[in-house]
Order: C-alpha cells, then sequence, then structure tokens
C-alpha cells in the first residue's frame, strides 16, 4: 500500500452542535412552502439615514424589518398558528418574534438567539432599543455548556420524545422559540441572493443580501435598493391564499418604510 500523503487534523464534535443537529432533523419533517420576493427599500434606507443625520442615532435595519413583520403577523394571526395534536390549532395573541443577534459571550462577540416578546405590541424604537440592550449583555456560558454536555449524553431515543412532546406543545414552544422566526444571511454577505431555510416555527423570513436596480419612475431611470427575503410557512397549517395575503401586506409595510415616519 502506498504512504498516505494527505494532511488532516481529527478533533471532537462540539457536543453544543448535538441540540441543533436534532431540531434539523425534526424541521425536515416539517411540509414547508417559500416564497422568495424582492422588496424595494430605498424609501426605507433613506428614512434611516435621516433619521441618523438628524438624531446621530443608527436605527437597526433589523429592528425594522421585525416590526413590519410583527405587525403583519398581527394582522394575520393564522400563520403563526402551532398545532396541538392533530384536531386543534393554537394562534396567540402575541407576536413573539425569534432573531439572531450578536452578544458579548465570556468576551466574545457570537450569534445568539433571541426572542422579542409581544413585538406587535411595540414601536419600532422600542424593539431597536430592547435590542441594543441585549446586545450590550454579557452572559455567561458556563451553565449553558453543562445543560449542552447532559444533553449530548442522553440516548437519542431519549431526546427524540423530547423534541415529539416540543412539537405538540405551543405553550412550551413559544416560551423557548417565540412564535415566528427571523433569520438574516445578508449579516455574514453583502451579495444579492436568497436563503432557504429548514423552518421549524410555522412562519420563518429569512433576509438575504441587498442589491441595487434600475427603476423607471416618471419616465426616468433611477437606481432603487432591493432587498431579497424568503418566506417560508408550514404548508400543513397555511395555504396558498393567506399566505399570499400575508405576504402582500408584509411587502406593503416594507416598501412603505411602516414605522419611520
Amino acid at each position: 500500500m502506498g504512504k498516505n500523503t494527505h494532511d488532516f487534523k481529527i478533533q471532537s464534535f462540539p457536543r453544543v452542535r448535538i441540540a441543533a443537529v436534532d431540531l434539523i432533523s425534526q424541521a425536515k419533517k416539517q411540509h414547508s412552502i417559500h416564497g422568495l420576493v424582492e422588496l424595494d427599500i430605498t424609501k426605507a434606507r433613506n428614512k434611516i439615514r435621516e433619521y441618523m443625520e438628524k438624531t446621530g442615532e443608527k436605527l437597526s435595519f433589523t429592528s425594522f424589518v421585525i416590526s413590519c413583520l410583527a405587525k403583519a403577523v398581527d394582522e394575520n394571526k393564522n400563520v403563526q398558528a402551532y398545532r396541538k395534536g392533530k384536531k386543534k390549532l393554537i394562534t396567540f395573541e402575541d407576536v413573539d418574534v425569534n432573531t439572531m443577534i450578536e452578544r458579548d459571550i465570556e468576551g466574545k462577540k457570537m450569534p445568539w438567539t433571541y426572542v422579542v416578546r409581544a413585538a406587535n405590541k411595540k414601536s419600532l424604537k422600542e424593539i431597536h432599543k430592547e435590542i441594543r440592550v441585549a446586545q450590550m449583555q454579557d452572559i455567561g456560558i458556563t451553565d449553558l455548556m453543562k445543560k449542552m454536555k447532559l444533553y449530548s449524553r442522553v440516548p437519542k431515543f431519549i431526546r427524540n420524545i423530547f423534541w415529539r412532546k416540543y412539537k405538540r406543545n405551543p405553550d412550551l414552544r413559544k416560551r423557548m422559540a417565540g412564535t415566528v422566526s427571523i433569520t438574516s444571511i445578508g449579516m455574514f454577505s453583502n451579495n444579492i441572493g436568497w436563503g432557504i431555510p429548514i423552518a421549524y416555527h410555522t412562519l420563518v423570513v429569512t433576509v438575504g443580501g441587498i442589491g441595487q436596480k434600475p427603476v423607471l419612475i416618471n419616465e426616468k431611470i433611477e437606481n432603487h435598493e432591493f432587498l431579497t427575503i424568503t418566506i417560508s410557512f408550514d404548508h400543513d397549517i397555511v395555504d396558498g391564499a393567506p399566505a399570499a395575503r400575508f405576504i402582500s401586506r408584509f411587502t406593503e409595510l416594507i416598501e412603505k418604510a411602516y414605522g419611520l415616519n
């Protein structure tokens, strides 16, 4: 046999990833449908720039999208319903938005799940301030690491029992992960494009990149900024017509710069 000349290294699979792998395995069972849309965000971005010039404070674009999402869901609450057993749907009044933020974890910046509770009852500025405060908090990870190590040692069939109970318990799902989810691939890339998530909420919004395109306005060509967004629904719960109505309203709120006027 010839000598192996390939260089490689062996390292342990992170225990904290075991829960993520289990979640993805469960999420793949969901019957998701996806809508890929482009939204003209020129007005919204201009309003955010004007606000910064006037006040010196930069409003978070993510907070703006969360505010629009919460408003659209508040008007179409069926898109955040959860199944309870085989015959019931639970629809909550509060829109709890699960999002990713950067937090200081033992001195390092890391992405972290955060839930904006009752976002439909908060203004854009309230959401912005809440996220900024959460980003500034330094949280310890020692207890979490201990729990993840304990979780990873539990046999898989027992972990699967937990996930089955979790999926059938809308109140637990709301407390742990909110009622809808928004995630961003644009935070890792400036290129325009869509992301297709492995969804585990009834509604997941995946924010893509931002790019410029020429638009004909009053017989003149103008460059406008467009945001790519993927809107994913659990098709067991949300049919095409309600999904289309939600997308139409969400698009309208984004393009009219809801909350920035």
